[in-house]
């Protein structure tokens, strides 16, 4: 197979092109064959053997519903798995490796989660024959010669006992009903569930029921859940979504602890700097999003998160990316600010049992200022507080704009609710927010990171002093998170405006901030906000805090977790330099 071709059946609209325009356009049809036809469902379908790649078809179609793809020369094999006809191709497999972690790295909608679920026996893989599942002995051929066939061998035998934690935590309370320590009894088959319960923090949320539990304390339940089961792998898809900071570096620890000789562990994570923490090794993954995804062959973890960055696979040959990722060495020079555009003086504020303490602040023209802090310690609400959102201490005299942590979603369609984005802004946030193919969907209908650009293109695009933007990269995969911080510097650039930015990924924080508030205090009695500082100064505390260190890769220069202990760790916490040595 030289190529795929894909059909979105959600934004197929015949009608709405002039009744089939790609069967009117294609060359093969034109001729007599039938490579474009109708399907049963009223839209299109596209026989593979026929298409020529000609590529005419995804340019005319005007709502992005097909997509014509010439695969790689070293793809010969039909794939692992294939969803439909014209649907998502997967080729190769990650494998799990006892005493060791491997992470995997790859864009939205590239298969990570297709894979793991494969490995972990939730989805039958296919081998490109659709409706017609492999079984073990088609598998363990499929595969000779390979790692996963002695994986899947061992899987027949039932060698092999497996643990997966889904992707989408908020699914949970709709499958579960009751308390907390009523689900996790249930699957507690080691007897750990006191042991458990205190090393992921559960003691103070055991009696409550599941629905009434915030999304961070959902991910530790289900985190929970999966390790009380016997298992010799254990599967984690995005374990430190919902999380902040201090949260994803005890739980990668306590991920890191589950492995030895006899167990293993596989992990999707799209935090750079936590996934680099936690694996040994990194499986790539490289393709198109929602067309076909390539799991690359094992790396160590710093050299597979560099040449991820590097965008290029040498040993494979393939160019996955055309820009390579970098990052800067040295900390901003702290520039004198001289063009004040607003400032808050000291005030308190009581919400319920919890008291917010802020220092007095300032924001410049032209400023943004990164927000980093535990959850529960009232970062949302200070942002909701100088956006008038909280009555007491808004900025007064500005113009904001603000993305909420909680996103609404409703019948309205994506065009029509970016509408002063589409007029103004095309090249600055349509295309590279890639937000054209969702115009013609309703907000309700757009999956969690479909909704996030959108509602970063809304804040963006209004006029505005001020953008308040609270938790932005949730939802968002890697690539996405790196180019938000250049689309966010742009568009202030080009509109002169400032923003605050609340984020639990520290190299996203990193990329995008020329200050940085730090808060302190303890979660849901009391936080107290410090800054803005330097980002020098503002990371040195927020480390000293959470009692780390970082170093830059020689390589790529991108942050890097010290080994707490280690002589590098030491050797800066001696001099004060906790961040940029």
């Amino acid at each position: 197979m030289s190529r795929i071709c894909i059909v979105k059946k959600e934004k197929c609209n015949p009608m709405g092109c002039g009744d089939y325009l790609c069967i009117r356009v294609c060359p093969v049809n034109r001729k007599g064959d039938e490579c474009i036809f109708k399907t049963d469902d009223g839209k299109v379908g596209i026989n593979e053997e026929l298409c020529i790649g000609c590529g005419i078809c995804p340019k005319k179609c005007p709502f992005e519903a097909l997509d014509v793809v010439n695969l790689p020369e070293e793809l010969k094999k039909e794939p692992v798995h294939r969803y439909t006809e014209n649907g998502f191709a997967l080729y190769n497999l990650p494998i799990p490796i006892n005493n060791k972690v491997v992470g995997i790295i790859g864009k939205n909608g590239i298969g990570k989660t297709t894979a793991l679920k494969i490995l972990a026996g939730v989805e039958k893989p296919n081998l490109g024959n659709i409706g017609k599942p492999a079984g073990y002995d088609e598998l363990i051929d499929y595969f000779k010669g390979s790692e996963a066939q002695g994986f899947f061998e061992k899987l027949k035998k039932g060698k092999v006992t497996v643990s997966y934690k889904l992707q989408q935590v908020d699914l949970i309370p709709k499958q579960y009903k009751g308390k907390v320590k009523d689900l996790l009894k249930k699957v507690d088959e080691k007897n750990e569930l006191d042991k458990i319960a205190d090393v992921l923090e559960l003691n103070e949320i055991l009696d409550h029921d599941i629905k009434k539990i915030s999304g961070g304390e959902l991910q530790r339940v289900a985190i929970a859940a999966c390790v009380l089961k016997k298992a010799d792998v254990y599967f984690f898809d995005e374990p430190t979504s919902y999380l902040d900071v201090k949260q994803r570096l005890k739980i990668s620890s306590f991920i890191r602890s589950l492995v030895n000789e006899n167990t293993g562990v596989m992990v999707v994570e799209h935090d750079l700097i936590i996934l680099d923490y936690m694996a040994d090794l990194i499986h790539l993954m490289y393709g198109k999003s929602s067309a076909y995804g390539v799991v690359s062959q094992p790396k160590s973890a710093k050299a597979g998160i560099n040449v991820y960055l590097s965008g290029y696979l040498k040993e494979e040959n393939v160019r996955f990316r055309e820009q390579e990722i970098k990052f800067e060495a040295r900390p901003p020079v702290d520039i004198k600010k001289i063009n004040l555009l607003t400032e808050w003086e000291t005030f308190k504020h009581k919400l319920g049992k919890f008291e917010l303490e802020a220092n007095k602040g300032n924001i410049y023209k032209q400023d943004i200022v990164g927000i980093l802090g535990e959850n529960a310690i009232g970062k949302t609400t200070f942002v909701r507080i100088l956006a008038g959102d909280i009555k007491g201490h808004e900025l007064k005299g500005l113009r904001m704009s603000y993305k909420p942590q909680y996103l609404e979603q409703n019948n309205e369609l994506v065009i029509n609710f970016l509408q002063e984005a589409v007029q103004k802004y095309d090249v600055q946030l349509i295309r590279p927010l890639e937000l054209k193919p969702l115009f013609m969907r309703k907000l309700n209908e757009l999956s969690g990171g479909e909704l996030q650009r959108v509602w970063i293109a809304k804040c963006l695009s209004q006029d505005s002093d001020l953008m308040l933007m609270d938790e932005p990269s949730a939802y968002l995969d890697i690539e996405q998170r790196l180019r938000l911080g250049k689309i966010v510097k742009d568009m202030l650039k080009i509109t002169e405006r400032s923003a605050l930015i609340v984020d639990h990924d520290l190299l996203f924080i990193d990329t995008i901030s020329d200050r940085l508030i730090v808060f302190e205090g303890k979660p849901a009695i009391h936080g107290i906000v410090k800054g803005p500082f330097s980002m020098e100064q503002g990371m040195n505390n927020f480390l000293k805090n959470i009692e780390l260190t970082f170093r830059r890769d020689e390589e790529s220069k991108r942050p890097r977790i010290n080994k707490p202990g280690s002589q590098k760790d030491e050797e800066q916490k001696k001099s004060g330099k906790l961040y940029y040595a």
